[in-house]
């Protein structure tokens, strides 16, 4: 302790000045503390130990450069210049603070500085709390919006193929996990549908579940998307910064749709969110802690990403704990039609009748290869639903890009003599015409044809007619 310090603090007043001086500010509510120009603490009132949790006697005579080195006291005494109803983040404790520190003079000389100041933790978390609150809000409004302007969507997942079945029994036990899961599967195949039903069957489900498409979002925005950004981090920047999805999922989950066309850059950054749960917003220095799940999901094949270099192996166990693979429609036709009937009941609802679809087009969906997966078959019915103008959908109301323009299913020049195959097809042709005439009445269509029941049933089942 400087001898000016000490003079102050003992000599300055007598004995009953002192005691009472003391008094006065053990009885102040914010913390009181005192340093002389090395930075020693020679002064804490009662109150640094009930706010701070630290008993005065254990900081006492010790340096705050040391323990504190970036506190305001200490720039205070470096610049000369007070600080004033500022906000400060103390790295020691863990804990916001807000108050004052000026200059302590002796006489014309510097010999100390004086902070006041309280704990404002609980305040600064109740505000991160409304700001996540309002930016939450936001974020749904937005959903909400970009939802009405898009094609209509199913809700959940339809179907009873089995090896659809196996992922979603382990889906459902993994969402009451907190666990990190990676959907894998093509475009179409519903990857958000299972993500959004997870995070409905966890314990988040009260919480946020934010949505993040990386491959849309251009790749000098991604960060501040992400992680948020401070007032003035860059031009353009929003008065008061902007809390990113991160925090916005905080004790919800947060869903990282295309993770795969993310840099390795950005990779090296949600890893460090993935390992430690904290980051920092893109212009500030104070690390941010979050509560959340991580549901990430890609059409890639990124095994052969790591191989090529362009994705980092590391990220890839962070992510791979749980993989859950979305089997492509081609490869669950049994479905086709459950899916058919779904989509078909709400555009029935849109356009005010009932749309059921004829047998030639139920046979086409069996034969068709599907690339464009689920999202491929409701946009297909959608645009059906439009050109059809009565109650069953036929082969002209499909799109034109799907439709097949020969028969593609016995191609005479390949095979000129094969009968067999040529009139089968010939015949499986003129049962569906049938059908179509007769609206799908069996009776009338069998009669049509001259055939007898057990032979018209036995036809259904070798071509698939359903």
């Amino acid at each position: 302790m400087s001898v000016e310090a000490h003079a102050v603090i003992t000599s300055a007043f007598p004995r009953w000045d002192r005691e009472l001086l003391f008094e006065i500010l053990n009885k102040i509510h914010d913390v009181v503390m005192v340093i002389d120009t090395d930075t020693t603490i020679i002064y804490a009132n009662e109150a640094y130990a009930r706010i701070l949790g630290v008993p005065v006697a254990k900081v006492l005579g010790r340096r705050l450069d040391k323990i504190e080195p970036k506190a305001e006291a200490i720039n205070v005494l470096r610049t000369g210049k007070a600080y004033q109803s500022g906000g400060d983040y103390l790295d020691s404790l863990g804990i916001d603070v807000v108050g004052s520190s000026f200059l302590l003079y002796y006489g014309k000389r510097i010999i100390g500085c004086v902070s006041i100041f309280k704990n404002i933790t609980e305040v600064v978390e109740l505000n991160r709390e409304l700001q996540q609150t309002k930016g939450v809000a936001a974020y749904l409004k937005e959903q909400l919006e970009q939802w009405e302007q898009l094609p209509l969507s199913f809700k959940e997942y339809v179907g009873q193929n089995s090896r659809l079945k196996e992922t979603l029994v382990l889906a459902a036990k993994v969402a009451r996990t907190d666990s990190t899961v990676l959907i894998l599967g093509e475009s179409g195949v519903g990857k958000d549908v299972l993500a959004r039903a997870m995070h409905s069957s966890s314990r988040r489900k009260d919480k946020p579940l934010i949505k993040v498409n990386c491959a849309a979002i251009p790749e000098d925005l991604i960060e501040s998307e992400l992680f948020g950004y401070e007032e003035g981090a860059f031009t353009g920047a929003k008065k008061g910064g902007k809390l990113g999805k991160f925090e916005l999922a905080h004790s919800g989950t947060i869903f990282l749709d295309e993770i795969g066309d993310m840099s390795l850059t950005m990779q090296a950054k949600l890893l460090r969110v993935l390992q430690d749960k904290e980051f920092e917003r893109v212009g500030g220095t104070k690390s941010i802690k979050v509560d959340i799940r991580v549901i990430a999901a890609t059409n890639r094949d990124l095994e052969s990403m790591i191989q090529k270099g362009t994705f980092r192996l590391d990220l890839y166990y962070r992510l791979n704990i749980v993989p859950l693979i979305l089997t492509p429609l081609r490869e669950r036709k049994d479905d086709i039609l459950a899916l058919s009937k779904t989509f078909l009941q709400r555009l029935s609802r849109e356009v005010g009748r009932e749309l059921i679809l004829s047998p030639r087009v139920m046979s086409f969906f069996q034969e068709y290869n599907w690339p464009g997966n689920i999202r491929e078959l409701q946009n297909v019915l959608e645009h059906a639903s439009i050109v059809c103008s009565g109650v069953s959908i036929e082969i002209q109301h499909l799109p034109a890009r799907i439709i097949p323009k020969t028969n593609e299913r016995v191609k005479a020049k390949d095979k000129p003599y094969a009968v067999k195959e040529i009139l089968a097809g010939v015949e499986k042709e003129l049962i569906l015409s049938a059908l179509d005439t007769y609206h799908n009445n069996r009776t009338k269509a069998m009669k049509a044809l001259g055939f007898s029941r057990r032979v018209f049933y036995d036809k259904l089942i070798r071509y698939g007619i359903h």
